[in-house]
Formats: structure tokens, sequence, C-alpha cells
């Protein structure tokens, strides 16, 4: 008898979810903080140093007072959560997302507003520390000028100081430096120091003020700088980035369109391929998505360009859990069991299987975040947001709806619902079981042809040595150092016209790429430093040549050198991770295959990006370590199913029962492994194809690998698994298995 109090609290569930959704998202997204590159902005790495060599260490009391100071003079400019982070023993992060002047948010930052009133031959007679603490103002002086006034601690002072320079200048001085001069400076037309009032009276009084050819704005800003107060250190520009609000804007709605395009097309499979579980899992995906939101909401957390491509990629690698279930559910229905018990076994048999996949990519993400930099940390979190959610909504979420279908008996005469033939289901009489189940892919001999496999893969590693031997790393300035400028306009670009403005500013380029649909958007690369007058003066040169704020990302050689260095240390970390947890819940065989496996992917994707020299950036280091942990993820699968069979056989006393085990595993493993990749790889080139050009070099590298990992899972990692297991056979002469985790019922069950 159906009961229909489970499909009722089925669709009951389905419209409270449906309801809370659509009430809560807009306010979530209202509220989520976007990153500096999907609405401008900037973010500054600066080296913190004493302000004189050799005098002062740089500890953590003075990288707080640094870090307030600096916050200071952000409130002034009126930014709105500002992120400002201490990094290491002396280095201080900036991220000012929306703001709308950059170089004079810049400006007001480094500048160490350290000011000085010194006699002609520049002795200092007076210095910040004479001044009442916000005692600076914007006035306006006796001929209707603007001037700055400035409340000193102590008038008797003042007077004495003026007595010093009565009938000459006293030189007013900002951030005076080792060899300036009031003499030099006096003969230039705009003198480095502030002002230079004749002083013909002693002035006993603790107020002051500081005329000049100021603008308005500019003795408000001198003020407010005074007012913030002056840096204890001196700060060193090691790395920068600004991002213009007109890419920031279209970066966002062509990764969001990427998005809803790829992640329609999954639901689309899943529908079609899986039908009612198909269904269940569209439902709980979309909670997904409206989890991974809701998490980084409550955290407070920054939304970034690679975070969203990790959101997107995250549904991809989400859908895997419900295939590896579904996978497991139409195999228990093709044994000739009943569809509840199904449901049943496989929720039971795919458990471990969802547990150490999602594990082995977590360590990955975690490893990621540790070495990361910023804009990588953002796509990190996320993804590590990604897989907890997607454990809790495939896991639980689809168990919990299937379940209730399932129990409601509406469907015990439909397994064709899901997505079974039932030509193909045996009868529960004749005692099969999933290792005995013939499948689909029973011709193929995944073994036989070990040799072959490994042959190509050598020829291509040799070929892939002298290939990156040649040709070597299109290194980024990540890690080359140097200067990175996008340019966007509203019309066709071409290199002879960037290189000919290049030109007029005696700037050299190292590559020009054009891009973009219309190829409107430049992307220059200079080696080398620039100074940051000069970065402002291509700013604006190409901002007022084509109306949009230029993208610029500048990077020293000793930031290149550290990013290069945690590249390194993150793929050997993470290998060390994955070899040590395989190990611990497998074999140290199994371990030892995976990762080589997974070192074949990520060696393939070097080679394509040397041979295609495509740049290598921060983010192509992401996207490694993504495939790192997502090929693992791919093998984990095979490696779980052979576990599983091993157990059953008990002992192993011949190298062909090795074989059968393998082939057998990954036969029924395989429409998984291919089903789960390819919508992993719709939501890939979903990106590259319609996502901004920000992340193109992302996308690809993770399409690379994801083909690689394809490859390697299904033909190189078992098979180098059955040599080690052969020899160890032959070593031994019997080998008992594995002790199964989960109890194992020879009988039928209906």
């Amino acid at each position: 008898m159906v009961k229909r109090s489970r499909i009722v609290a089925f669709l009951l569930i389905i419209v409270l979810a449906a309801g809370l959704m659509g009430g809560t998202t807009n306010k979530i997204l209202g509220e989520i903080k976007l990153g500096l590159d999907l609405q401008g902005g900037f973010e500054v790495l600066y080296k913190v140093e004493p302000l004189e060599k050799g005098k002062g260490k740089i500890d953590e009391s003075a990288l707080k007072s640094t870090a307030q100071a600096l916050d200071k003079r952000i409130n002034v400019l009126g930014v709105s959560e500002p992120v400002i982070q201490i990094e290491g023993n002396d280095r201080i992060r900036v991220q000012l997302a929306g703001i709308t002047d950059q170089n004079e948010a810049r400006e007001m930052l480094s500048t160490e507003a350290n000011l000085t009133f010194r006699d002609i031959q520049d002795k200092k007679l007076l210095d910040g520390s004479d001044l009442v603490q916000g005692g600076a103002a914007q006035e306006f002086d006796q001929y209707g000028k603007p001037s700055v006034s400035l409340k000193l601690k102590d008038a008797n002072k003042f007077k004495e100081v003026t007595e010093s320079v009565l009938g000459s200048p006293l030189v007013i001085w900002l951030d005076f430096e080792d060899g300036d001069s009031y003499s030099e400076e006096a003969a230039k037309e705009e003198p480095k120091y502030l002002s230079a009032p004749m002083v013909s009276e002693v002035i006993n009084s603790d107020t002051v003020s500081i005329t000049g050819n100021f603008t308005v704005d500019e003795a408000t800003r001198l003020a407010e700088l005074l007012n913030a107060g002056a840096l204890p250190v001196k700060l060193t520009e090691e790395y920068s980035t600004s991002v213009g609000a007109q890419f920031g804007d279209q970066a966002l709605k062509d990764t969001v369109k990427a998005g809803i395009i790829g992640v329609g097309i999954v639901f689309l499979f899943m529908l079609l391929y899986y039908r009612l579980p198909g269904l269940v899992a569209v439902i709980t995906l979309s909670i997904y998505v409206y989890l991974n939101l809701l998490v980084l909401d409550l955290m407070n957390g920054v939304l970034t360009l690679p975070g969203i491509a990790a959101l997107i990629l995250g549904v991809g690698m989400a859908v895997d859990a419900n295939i590896i279930t579904y996978e497991r559910i139409k195999d228990e229905l093709r044994v000739g069991k009943s569809l509840r018990a199904a449901v049943q076994a496989g929720n039971k048999n795919s458990t471990s299987t969802v547990v150490d996949a999602n594990l082995t990519t977590m360590l990955a993400a975690i490893i990621l975040f540790v070495y990361g930099t910023s804009s990588v940390k953002g796509f990190a979190t996320l993804l590590i947001v990604s897989i907890l959610m997607s454990f809790v909504s495939a896991v639980y979420g689809s168990r919990l709806l299937l379940g209730l279908l399932v129990k409601s008996k509406a469907f015990d005469k439909k397994i064709t619902w899901f997505g079974v033939n039932k030509k193909d289901v045996k009868h529960i009489n004749e005692n099969y079981d999933t290792l005995t189940l013939p499948t689909k892919f029973d011709r193929l001999d995944f073994v036989k042809y070990k040799n072959v496999f490994f042959t190509i893969s050598s020829i291509l590693i040799v070929a892939g040595l002298v290939i990156m031997f040649i040709f070597k790393l299109n290194l980024g300035i990540d890690f080359a150092s140097g200067s990175r400028i996008e340019v966007m306009a509203d019309k066709a670009l071409t290199t002879a016209e960037i290189e000919d403005q290049l030109d007029t500013l005696n700037v050299k380029a190292d590559d020009i790429i054009i891009s973009g649909d219309e190829q409107n958007v430049a992307a220059i690369r200079i080696k080398g430093d620039l100074s940051q007058d000069k970065i402002n003066t291509i700013k604006a040169e190409f901002e007022n040549k084509y109306g949009h704020d230029p993208n610029v990302s500048s990077v020293s050689p000793t930031v290149g050198k550290e990013l290069a260095k945690n590249a390194i240390y993150a793929i050997v970390f993470s290998s060390i991770g994955i070899i040590l947890y395989v190990t611990i819940r497998f074999e140290i065989y199994m371990a030892l295959a995976a990762v080589i496996a997974l070192l074949h992917d990520a060696f393939f994707i070097l080679v394509i990006f040397s041979i295609t020299r495509l740049e290598v950036d921060i983010t192509f280091i992401a996207a490694v370590l993504t495939i790192v942990g997502y090929s693992i993820n791919d093998t984990i699968v095979t490696f779980d199913r052979i576990r599983e069979n091993l157990a059953k056989k008990k002992r192993i006393k011949t190298s062909q029962e090795i074989k059968d085990i393998i082939n057998t595993s990954i036969r029924q493993t395989f429409a998984r492994s291919i089903n789960t990749v390819l919508t992993v790889v719709i939501c890939v080139v979903a990106l590259l194809l319609f996502g901004s050009n920000a992340i193109t070099n992302f996308s690809l590298a993770l399409l690379i690998g994801l083909i690689g990992g394809a490859y390697s899972s299904i033909f190189i990692a078992s098979q180098l698994w059955y040599v080690w297991k052969k020899k160890e056979l032959k070593r031994k002469g019997v080998l008992v298995t594995y002790k199964e985790k989960r109890p194992i019922s020879d009988e039928p069950q209906v």
C-alpha cells in the first residue's frame, strides 16, 4: 500500500526549503562582500622596516601599531570594511575594495607623514611629536587661500623656534629625506617642502598656519594625513594589484553567466541519466549552492572571482557523492534486490567511498589555504566550505529525500525511474552479487594492456621533459616579478596600438596579449621593477585614452621567489599527506600508485602550458592543487571497490585473480568515473567559454587535469598497484586479503 504521508513529507520539505531560500537569498547576496576583482579596488603588500637602517627592530608591537595607523588613514578615505592583515614577521597586507581613487589611497597609505620644521640649513627644530594629536584642520588664510592650521603642545617652544630663525624662512617639510636641501629646492618651480614662510616677528602662540599653493582638497588631505598619525616604520611595497570597477563588474557578470549555464547543464544531465534520484540530486544541489552562500555570509567572508569558480566547480564535485551512491543503488537493483533493500545497501556501501574521496580533496584544499595568497585563500576557503556542504546536502539531504520516496512504496515496481533497464535485472535466486554482476564494459581488459598504457605515458613524460627543458614555463609576474597591466577599451585593440602607446611613455612591454569577445582587452606584461610614479602615469594615460581604469598588478622579486617556494611546498606536502592518509585507510602500494598518478596529471598540465606558452600565475597553482585533490578522489573510488572485492575473495593465490578483481572493479566504477568527470568538465568548460578572461588559464588547467585525471585513475593507478601486488604474491605465495570494515552478507536480500 502506498504511504502517501511520505510523499506529503517529501513535498513539504521541498516547499519549506524553497520558501526559506526564496525569502532569504536576495538578502544573503546583498550582504556578501565582493572582492577586489568583482567590484574594483586595490590590494597592496608592504614590507615593514625600521625608519632608519640599523635602528630599532620590527616586532609584533611595531606591526600592530603600524596596522592601527594604516587603519586610521583608511578611515580618512571613507572606505568601508577594509582588510588589514599582518603576515609573517615583517609584512602587512591591505585590501581596499570599491575605492574610487586608488592612487590617492596608495599615496596616503605609504606616506610617512613625518612633519618637520627646519631652518634654511635644514636643521630640524620641531617635528610631529610637538603637535597636539588631531589638532590639524583645513582653514583659509587672510587672503582667502586654503591653508592648514596646527595645534602645538608647547607655545613657548614655538616662540624659541621663531626667535632662532627671525628674519629668515621657517621651512616646513613633509617626509624630509637625507639629501634634501632647502637651498636646492627653493630654486625649483615646485619644491618638495610644503611652505617656507618668512618669520618677521617672534610668535608666542600654540597655533601655526601652514600656507602654500594648496587647493582645498590638498589642504584637507594634508590635515587628515597629519591627524591620522605618522607611521612608526618605513613601508616598502612588494606586491600590489588594482582592479578597475568596469573590469570587476564585467568579470562578475561573465562568471555568473558561466555558472548558470554550467550548473543548468549538470542539472539536466542528472535528470536525464538518473531520473528520480536525479531530481533529488537537483533539489539537494540547489540547497547546496544556497548553503555555501549562507555560510560565506555568516563567516563574513569575501566573494572573489576564484571563489565563484570554486562554487561552480563545487557543484560538479558535489554531484560526485550522488553519482557514487546512485551507481551503487543501480548495481543492487540489477542483482535483484527490492527497491528499499537496494537503496539501503547502496547508501551503506557508498558511505566510506564518499568519506575517503571528500577527505582527500579536503586535504589538498587545506594545504592550498595555508600556502596560498589572499585571492587563492578565498578560493581554498570556498572549496573547503563546498566540500563540507556537499557532504551535508548530498549524503544527508539526498538520502533523506530519496528515502521518503522509496519508503512511500509508490515506486516499488518502477525501477526504470531509477535509471535501470528491466532486462538487465537478475532474479534474486540466481545469487548474483556486485562482484559477479555483468556490466556493459565486460569486454574491456584494462590490465591486459597495462604495458601499452605505461609505454604511452613514459613516451609522453620523456617528450614532456624535453619540451620543458626547451621552452620552460612562461612564468607570470607572480613568480618572475614585474608588472601586469590589463587595459579595456570600447573598441577592438591591436598589439601595435598598445606598443605605440607604451613608446610614448618610454616603457617596453615583454608581452602583449589581446583578448575579449570583441578583442577589446589587452594584457601587458613588463618584467623588472616599475616605480609607483611610473605605474600611476601608465594608468592615467590608458584611462585617459580608453575611458576605463586599467588593472595593474606588481610583484617584487622577493615575493615572486616566496610564491614559487610556497607552490612547491604545497605540492610536496599535499602528496605526503595523501600518501599517509591512503596508507592508513588502504595500504602503502595503493597510496604510492595514487600519488604517482596525480603527479602524472600535474606534470602534463605543466607540459601543455609550457608548449602553448600560456602564462603560469598563482591561480594556476590553485588549479594544479585542485586537480591533485580531484585526481586522488577519482582513484580512491576505484581502489575502494578493489578493496571491497578483495575482501569477498578472502585469499588470493594467482596473479589472474588480482587481474580479475582489478578489471571487475574498474568496470563497475567505469560509469561513475566517466559521469563524475563529465559533470565537472561541463562546469569547467562553461567557465572557459563564458567566464571572465581573468580565470581562463585557471579553467584550462583544470580541464587538462580533469581529462588527465580520468585517464590516470582508470589506466595507470590500478595497473601500477597490480604490478606491485603481483610481486608481493610471488614473494609470499598467497595473499590474505583485508578484513572488510562493513559486514558482507552472501545471503539474498529482498
